[in-house]
Order: structure tokens, then C-alpha cells, then sequence
């Protein structure tokens, strides 16, 4: 394995004590679970805008997108347009009310506390299910994080991969355990910058190299003709609905992302809301597309195919920079990897923590108990996802994509329903929350034909499906303090 010697390791370390230095501040900071697990509700909006979208990109779109744009060109645009449009989508459907309404609820700091709150349930049972969907999904989220983290630290340093992994969640950890939410969202901001610099260095560097845009082209096209046709696959033959359909469903995945929908719930003000979403689309919109073009510039200056496609970011960096330089920019793939696996393990702390073990325990917690289970559960569940991740042969856009499709379809219509309908049942957000999983877990398993399609897309629809038809045949049970709840949120957006 390549090693890039001592100036890398000298930016690595640099970076992590900035890191690090963020996140004890952090620490100072933190008093209370609330202040922990959603900062106080007191982020700006430039805060709450990036962190989500940190929090969102993680090794995949440094490692994953760049990989796939690699292999199959301009193909990958169509997953860059989906996400895209969904997460201008969430930002502007689902920020301002769910900030407005978790908050009139007394206060729910977790999304599932919000479901049961939004229907007045006095049952526990669609708190403890969309908390399980949580979790579950999750650990496949966060062991793609550590995948990501096991391949770069690999192929910088040169050490086993399994070591390689467990270096990845203890330095995670290291910052994630003690300064919470807002070590988390704070050192987000450092990271998304990072990510945002590294990415649009090495296309630029790359297209200098090339002399003209027109010789990049060109360079391209002689390797293979199709690999710029967004409407023809690599093998020449025109992209189907299918596969159309599956890249541009990955932007319904942004409604039932958790981590991301901490953020909407943690902005100081409602007010601050539409400013934040524009800083947020503007800044994914460059990430997205710009990760695209190192995938493209791979293709131009990498002569030898790469047996490993997701590793075309390291290569490229590589090859373009000095070893100082190029560690300051690997950095920024430890920057994605961190940015989102410790907001999803923050987010599965606090689904154990505040909705589960409160009922298996009998105890009444108060708030130094609650922040000490928190903090417990963070360490358990990294502990869980690196078991996960050791296989050395896993792909993190395959991880991911799951994880991704798993969230997306059985809480993404729970909580887009849950805001817009009064007439919503707690059943039919149960309904919503089982079909969406399973059709997912199902869906994956199988392939040929109609299966062939990204299981996020069946999955979302039938959770569609499965609230409304639910919600209809359970009208009798609809509390009227659910209505009122309701009505009363809404009256403020």
C-alpha cells in the first residue's frame, strides 16, 4: 500500500487537533442531555445549514460518488439531480414545521418522541418501532462511515484495515462522546468547508492540467465515447426508466434521515430557516457536482484502471500534490467520514436513551442520568458498527445506499404526513414505518426485472400507501388532543 509519509502525517494531525480542540470546547459547553443531544436549540443558521449537510456527505461523496462517476461517467449525474431536488425539497417542506412543531411538543428532541407526541399516544409501541428502524439502520450507515475510514487510512498509511477501522471510531469517538450535538455541529462546519476546498481543487487542478476544457473532453471521450452521454450507459446502450428512476429516488431518502432532521430541529429561530436552506442547497449543489468531476478528472489523468474505483479520490490526490498538500486534503475524506458518523451515532444515542430505555426502566432519570446513558450508548453502538465494518471487501456506496433507502422509506413519509395531514393516525404512522422497512430489507435481497429498482422508491411509495389506508380505517381512534396538537402547531407556520 502506498505510503505518503511523515508531511502527510503531519497535516493529518494538524487537522485532528483542530478537531479535537472543537470538540472539548464543546465539552465546556455541554451541561444537560438537551444541550447534548440537540445543542439547546440555539444554532445559526450558517451552523444548521452546513452541519446538515455534513452530517449528510459521508465518505461516499469523497469516496462512493467519485468511485461511481469513475466507472460510469456522467451516468452518476442523475444520482447528483435527485439529491439535489430532494434535499431543496426537505429544506422547504419540512424544516420550519418540524422545527416549529417538535418544539410546541414539549419540547421532543428525538424523532420518534415527535411521532408519539404529534398523535397523543399513550401505547409506546410506534416510539419503540421507528426507534428500532433507527437503529438498525443506522449501524449500516455509521459502519460505511468506518469503511470509508478503514480505506483511507489504508492507503495513506499502509496499515491492516481492521486496525485501520478501529483507529477511524476512536478518534470519532474522541470528540463525539464528551462534546455532543454541538461538538458535532461545530466541528461539521470546519469539515463541510474542508470537504467543499478538497473537492474543487483537484477537478480544477486537473482541467489545468489538461490545458482546455475541450482537451479534458477529448481525453475522456478516446477512453470511452459513452462515458459523457448522461442518457447512455457505458456499454452504449440508452439508460431505462430503471435505472433513471433509481439515481434520481435517492433525493426521497432526505425526509427520513434523522441526523439531518436534528439540524431543522435545533435552528435558533423559524425565522432563520429559509436563510439556512438556501446556504444548505447552494453548498450540497457545488459538493454533489463537483464530486461528480473528480470521478470525470480520475478518468483523464489515472492511465491504469483502478481495481478499486472508490479509491480514485486518494489516487487523483496523489498524484496532483505534494505529500503536505495531499494530507491536508485526505483530510477532508476523514472531514466526511467524521461529519456524519458522529452526528448518527449522537442521533442512535439519543433513541436509546431518551425512547427506549425509558421503558425498561422503572427509575425516574433525571438529567446528569440521562447524559450519562447518552453518552454509554454512543460507545455501544460504534462498538457495534465496527464489527460491521471489517470486511475489507465492502463497498461503501452499496452500505450506504442501503442505510440510505432503509431511513428514507420508513420515516421519511411518516414525517412528511405527520405535518401536512391532521387526520393521521399513530397506526398509520406504525403501518408507515413497518412497510417502509421491510420492503426495503425485502427489496434488497431480491434482483432481476422490477427488482432491479432502488428499493428506496417501492418502499417510500408503499409507506404512502400503508399510512393513508391505515390512518382511514382507524379514524375512530384519532384523539382529539392529536388534532389539537396539530392544529395548534400549524397555526404558527
Amino acid at each position: 500500500m502506498p505510503q505518503f509519509g511523515l508531511a502527510t502525517f503531519l497535516a493529518f494531525l494538524i487537522y485532528l487537533s483542530i478537531v479535537l480542540g472543537i470538540g472539548f470546547y464543546a465539552y465546556l459547553k455541554t451541561r444537560t442531555a438537551g444541550d447534548f443531544l440537540l445543542g439547546g436549540r440555539q444554532l445559526s443558521p450558517t451552523v444548521s445549514a452546513i452541519s446538515a449537510g455534513a452530517s449528510d456527505m459521508s465518505g461516499w461523496v469523497l469516496l462512493g460518488l467519485p468511485g461511481y462517476a469513475y466507472v460510469a461517467g456522467l451516468e452518476a449525474f442523475w444520482i447528483s439531480i435527485g439529491l439535489i431536488m430532494g434535499l431543496a425539497l426537505n429544506w422547504f417542506l419540512v424544516a420550519k414545521p418540524l422545527r416549529i412543531i417538535s418544539f410546541k411538543l414539549n419540547d421532543a428532541v428525538t424523532l420518534p418522541t415527535y411521532l408519539q407526541r404529534r398523535f397523543a399516544d399513550p401505547k409506546p409501541w410506534l416510539r419503540v418501532i421507528s426507534s428500532l428502524s433507527i437503529l438498525l439502520f443506522f449501524l449500516f450507515y455509521v459502519a460505511a462511515g468506518l469503511i470509508a475510514g478503514g480505506k483511507l487510512f489504508t492507503e495513506v498509511f499502509g496499515i491492516d484495515y481492521q486496525m485501520a477501522v478501529v483507529v477511524s471510531v476512536a478518534v470519532i469517538l474522541a470528540y463525539t462522546l464528551f462534546g455532543g450535538f454541538l461538538a458535532v455541529s461545530w466541528t461539521d462546519v470546519f469539515q463541510g468547508i474542508l470537504i467543499l476546498v478538497a473537492l474543487f481543487l483537484l477537478p480544477m487542478l486537473v482541467l489545468n492540467k489538461a490545458g482546455s476544457y475541450d482537451s479534458f473532453i477529448e481525453g475522456i471521450s478516446d477512453k470511452n465515447m459513452y462515458l459523457l452521454n448522461i442518457f447512455i450507459s457505458t456499454d452504449g446502450k440508452e439508460l431505462g426508466f430503471t435505472a433513471i428512476a433509481s439515481a434520481m429516488a435517492w433525493g426521497l431518502g432526505y425526509f427520513g434521515q434523522p441526523h439531518i432532521l436534528a439540524r431543522f430541529k435545533a435552528i435558533r429561530s423559524p425565522r432563520h430557516v429559509h436563510r439556512a436552506a438556501f446556504i444548505g442547497v447552494t453548498w450540497a449543489f457545488l459538493c454533489y457536482f463537483l464530486a461528480v468531476a473528480v470521478g470525470l478528472s480520475g478518468l483523464f489523468i489515472i492511465e491504469q484502471p483502478l481495481e478499486d474505483s472508490e479509491k480514485v479520490f486518494i489516487t487523483l490526490t496523489k498524484l496532483m500534490f505534494d505529500p503536505l498538500v495531499a494530507g491536508a486534503l485526505l483530510a477532508a475524506i476523514l472531514a466526511a467520514i467524521m461529519s456524519t458518523v458522529d452526528s448518527q451515532l449522537l442521533v442512535c444515542s439519543a433513541s436509546l436513551a431518551e425512547d427506549l430505555y425509558p421503558l425498561v426502566s422503572d427509575r425516574e432519570l433525571v438529567g446528569s442520568d440521562r447524559l450519562k446513558i447518552a453518552r454509554v450508548a454512543v460507545v455501544f453502538l460504534a462498538l457495534m458498527a465496527t464489527g460491521i465494518a471489517m470486511n475489507p471487501e465492502s463497498k461503501v456506496l452499496d452500505v450506504v445506499s442501503y442505510a440510505w433507502a432503509g431511513l428514507g422509506a420508513s420515516l421519511g413519509p411518516a414525517v412528511i404526513v405527520s405535518l401536512y395531514w391532521s387526520r393521521m393516525t399513530s397506526i398509520g404512522a406504525i403501518f408507515g414505518v413497518i412497510v417502509g422497512g421491510l420492503t426495503v430489507i425485502i427489496w434488497s435481497r431480491l434482483s432481476g426485472g422490477i427488482f432491479d429498482l432502488y428499493s428506496l422508491l417501492p418502499g417510500f411509495l408503499l409507506s404512502l400507501i400503508a399510512i393513508g389506508a391505515a390512518s382511514l380505517l382507524t379514524q375512530r381512534k384519532l384523539s382529539t388532543k392529536a388534532i389539537d396538537n396539530y392544529v395548534q402547531s400549524r397555526a404558527e407556520i
